[in-house]
């Protein structure tokens, strides 16, 4: 993270769920410069929505927190039933505690009702070439919502451009279609090395990488993993190939000798519960 923020990085991505308040923190505190920080908490109410926001605000040891939107609206119907921590958020930014607020989605359905809702300024949707993980449409109908979010007015960065790792082999087609929706403000990437970081910053700066950073980026070692949200429902087993994914003990269970990390499990996922590292 210090190095990145060196390098010019300078707004990050979280949330309660992650625990990694005290690494951006830490690497603040290193370098002497204060990203722009957004969260995520999953409360819906008053009780919930506040210490979520005193988490944040202790943790990170900021009096204001730049972004704090509702974790991952599923529908009309949850964004009404985490109506009340929402106008509690709503609230905070009227005292100056918040800057922003806003939603993070892998639904389209819910950019488009957010982009109806005056009270929220960003919006944060899942969104790559693929459409992998968006759970009601494909990359057309999540662009047209944003396009609808962007025309309201709101700020919008996605998330997912590589879709949890499956589309890193079509690294270059991926980042470039996200890069070029021009209702997109800002994209959050997932990067664990200063290889991955550089090829980033390169593309992000409309630049070629270095060759040697490419094959550095390349060469790191990758695994498919099973989140702990995983719903046990045997997809993905039966979509791969390879025959490298079983259920052992009620639990997927990943042949790291047969997989060929080809993502299409990935894709097949409806709680996009598979992430490739």
């Amino acid at each position: 993270m210090a190095y990145a923020m060196e390098r010019g990085v300078v707004f990050f991505d979280t949330a309660q769920l992650y625990k990694t308040y005290e690494y951006i923190r830490a690497a603040s505190e290193k370098t002497g410069i204060v990203p722009v920080v957004s969260t995520k908490s999953y409360a819906y109410d008053t009780a919930g929505a506040k210490a979520a926001l005193e988490e944040a605000r202790k943790t990170l040891d900021r009096d204001v927190i730049d972004i704090f939107m509702l974790h991952e609206q599923e529908s009309r119907l949850t964004l009404e039933g985490h109506r009340e921590a929402l106008l509690y958020y709503i609230k905070q930014k009227q005292l100056g505690k918040i800057r922003a607020v806003g939603v993070s989605t892998h639904n389209v359905e819910v950019v488009e009702a957010a982009a109806e809702m005056d009270e929220v300024d960003i919006i944060h949707p899942i969104f790559n070439i693929s459409g992998i993980g968006i759970n009601d449409g494909g990359p057309k109908e999540m662009a047209a919502a944003i396009e609808k979010a962007g025309k309201a007015g709101k700020g919008i960065f996605s998330m997912k451009p590589l879709g949890g790792g499956s589309l890193i082999s079509n690294y270059d087609d991926s980042i470039r279609y996200v890069l070029g929706n021009s209702n997109i403000h800002s994209v959050a990437v997932g990067m664990k090395s200063r290889a991955e970081i550089e090829m980033n910053l390169a593309v992000f700066n409309g630049k070629e990488p270095a060759p040697e950073v490419i094959e550095k980026a390349a060469l790191q070692n990758r695994s498919l993993h099973i989140e702990f949200w995983c719903e046990k429902c045997g997809k993905c087993i039966k979509r791969c190939k390879q025959n490298a994914l079983s259920m052992e003990n009620g639990k997927v269970k990943v042949d790291g000798a047969k997989c060929v990390m080809c993502g299409y499990c990935c894709a097949e996922c409806p709680a996009f519960a598979i992430k490739i590292y």
